[in-house]
């Protein structure tokens, strides 16, 4: 076995707080119910995910229990301690790293047999285990019955069940984590060739290890490469080791995993004999009809079609950017707001330079602070109350499966959906959340898609708003960024070498969302975002103040007059595109003050919504670009991006002359 380095991984863990109390560390598969646990337990909040993906951070809180300081942590889902996602490495290595005092394995009764070959695991490695059977509401509904303490007496640990979004089994937790006697485990033993296998590696390392020398043994045998790495950095170069792992691995090659897993299995039903009763004829759920239709292309077309409609056409489009922008934008801020902090700055500052900064043209407040609230704030609102709607329901899951055959043939799964989708509400942390793909590959070319054609919520709203009272030229934009999204997605999947992974993910039930839960999350979401572009507001306002006073801006906008004429837009539109530059949203508002203004026609809208909509990523996207995907990448994408946002403009333009459509 050759020598490997460790692979830096792309997730942050966060720096440890200074905390003097025991360490509980919170696994398992994702979607089962941590995060809410942490927040049980914490009383504090965390985003609670059903997806993997947005869990990748790690967090952390400190909790009070029987009269002890506690900190609590809240690791990534993973299936197994072989890793195979980033998200997976970053719990195992908070396992290695943090010395818990107590892991609290949270599983879903719903799906025990297949999630205890994980409690296996984790107690062949001597970690201070306690399992919560999370989610026992469902699965009696299901008619599942579960017997608690026979499966606790079974394993030799604490064994909880729980319905941990009902507060059900909390006090038990709490009291297992207290009394928590890590002397008490269970043994579980393979076949007497497997066992011999481990023992021939086991007996070879001499270091101490979070981990027992008999799980160590396992991860060599299955060729973990941080795990032979740790193994080597303690031993030294002991041929010994690297020897006998590459001789068993050689006797074994053909069927070591499959092996492995046969005998985890073969246990697990040992164990639930007598434990785990299954009805024999049991009642499907509205629920799990729901699922099934969510998930079939017949059925989940047609349902994701009501579900855009509704959500983002009539919800974010006609009420948030119609309704709502109406009301903020055009009766309290220039019906009302405008005129009187005119008045008052005008009377307080003598200087007219100093008041065009506040009040003028692009003053931070006539102008920023408009665009930010009057604009903005109202769209994010709505996208964001019904992303965390569709996310607490469990419906991107789901989403995730139904277009991972399309998504394929753009190189990506459909993991990737997940990136995707929350580009329609930030491409910065959208971005930022490329990282949970697996490959490098797949990264760079959901990265390219988000920066091209996935307009922000902000942008997306005030595009539905302007678009909406020309259904033709709804269609026209909409025809145009699918196609775009699939065609440059194809072409980057047969240009960039390398494979597409294999997909997997874990279904979480589809439920009522909960309001509260919902609500939280939309504000926790809000003030991010608020708190992220009202500073950005001001400085572009800052920005363009300057520029006019110093004529730049008049001559950028007659510099790029040529660009608009070749696109048959008026040179106002520059406009639009310089703000575009500092923020996609703010590009889109400044779209808007024109169309109110009755400069453009149908035809002119739709080809400035289309190019806009494909243009340059914001300062901040681009930033972020570069931080995840490095300078040459970024400044690639950027540059594509530009030439391919006007050259689709100016094809789309032609066209619509030609044919007279709109």
């Amino acid at each position: 076995m050759g020598l490997f380095k460790k692979k830096a991984s792309c997730h942050s863990v966060q720096a440890e707080p200074q905390s003097s109390g025991k360490k509980v560390v919170l696994v398992g598969n994702p979607n089962v119910g941590k995060s809410v646990l942490f927040n049980a337990l914490t009383g504090s909040y965390v985003t609670v995910s059903n997806y993997p993906g947005t869990s990748v951070e790690v967090a952390r809180g400190s909790a009070s229990i029987a009269g002890g300081q506690y900190q609590i942590i809240d690791t990534p889902g993973m299936y197994s301690l072989l890793p195979i996602t980033e998200e997976e490495r970053v719990a195992r290595e908070i396992l290695l790293n943090e010395s818990p005092d107590v892991v609290l394995h949270v599983l879903d009764a719903r799906n025990l047999e297949r999630m205890l070959t994980m409690t296996l695991q984790l107690i062949d490695a001597q970690l201070p285990v306690v399992l919560v059977v999370n989610i026992m509401d469902e699965a009696e509904h299901m008619g599942l019955s579960i017997d608690i303490p026979l499966l606790q007496e079974k394993l030799g640990i604490p064994v909880i069940g729980a319905a941990t979004a009902k507060k059900r089994g909390l006090d038990e937790i709490r009291q297992a984590i207290a009394g928590f006697d890590r002397k008490k485990h269970a043994v579980f033993g393979y076949s007497k060739r497997l066992e011999s296998d481990i023992d021939s590696v086991a007996q070879l390392i001499a270091g101490d290890y979070p981990l027992s020398r008999k799980s160590l043994a396992l991860l060599l045998l299955q060729r973990d490469e941080e795990v032979t790495d740790l193994i080597l950095s303690r031993e030294g170069e002991n041929a010994a080791i690297a020897e006998m792992v590459r001789e068993k691995i050689f006797e074994r090659r053909e069927s070591f995993h499959l092996d492995l897993s046969m005998e985890r299995k073969g246990i697990v039903k040992g164990l639930l004999a007598d434990v785990l009763t299954i009805p024999e004829k049991r009642k499907v759920t509205f629920s799990e009809r729901l699922s099934r239709w969510a998930v079939r292309p017949m059925t989940g077309v047609p349902l994701l079609l009501v579900v855009l409609y509704f959500g983002l056409y009539k919800f974010v489009g006609d009420f948030g950017a119609g309704t709502l922008v109406d009301f903020l934008e055009g009766t309290i801020f220039e019906a009302y707001f405008n005129p009187w902090i005119t008045r008052v700055i005008n009377g307080l500052v003598p200087w007219e330079i100093i008041r065009e900064l506040f009040v003028g043209e692009y003053g931070v407040i006539t102008l920023g602070l408009r665009y930010a609230v009057g604009i903005i704030l109202p769209i994010v609102a709505t996208f964001f109350l019904f992303f965390s709607l569709l996310e607490d329901s469990g419906y991107f899951p789901r989403l995730a499966l139904l277009v991972d055959r399309v998504f394929k043939r753009i190189g990506l799964t459909g993991r990737a959906v997940i990136p995707i989708v929350l580009g329609f509400g930030c491409d910065t942390m959208a971005t930022m959340v490329t990282r949970t793909l697996e490959t490098v590959r797949e990264r760079v070319i959901a990265t390219l898609l988000l920066a091209l054609a996935i307009p922000c919520s902000a942008q997306l709203g005030v595009i539905l708003a302007l678009l909406s009272k020309a259904p033709g030229a709804l269609l026209a934009w909409s025809i145009c960024l699918l196609l775009i999204f699939l065609v440059i997605g194809f072409l980057a999947a047969k240009l960039m070498p390398g494979e597409t992974p294999m997909f997997y993910m874990e279904l979480p039930p589809m439920r009522l969302p909960q309001l509260s839960n919902v609500f939280t999350k939309t504000y926790t979401r809000m003030q991010w975002y608020f708190m992220e572009i009202l500073p950005l507001f001001i400085l572009a306002s800052v920005l363009l103040w300057i520029g006019k006073i110093t004529h730049f801006f008049e001559k950028a906008v007659e510099g790029l007059s040529p660009v608009m004429a070749s696109l048959g837009l008026p040179k106002e539109v520059a406009v639009a595109f310089i703000f575009g530059f500092f923020r996609r949203d703010y590009g889109a508002a400044g779209l808007y003050d024109l169309q109110t203004k009755g400069i453009l026609n149908g035809r002119q809208l739709t080809v400035a919504a289309v190019t806009l909509t494909l243009f340059i990523p914001c300062v901040a996207q681009f930033l972020i670009m570069k931080r995840e995907r490095g300078m040459k990448v970024a400044l690639a994408i950027g540059v594509f991006v530009s030439v391919l946002a006007f050259g689709s403009g100016y094809l789309l333009n032609q066209f619509l002359l030609v044919t007279r459509l709109l």
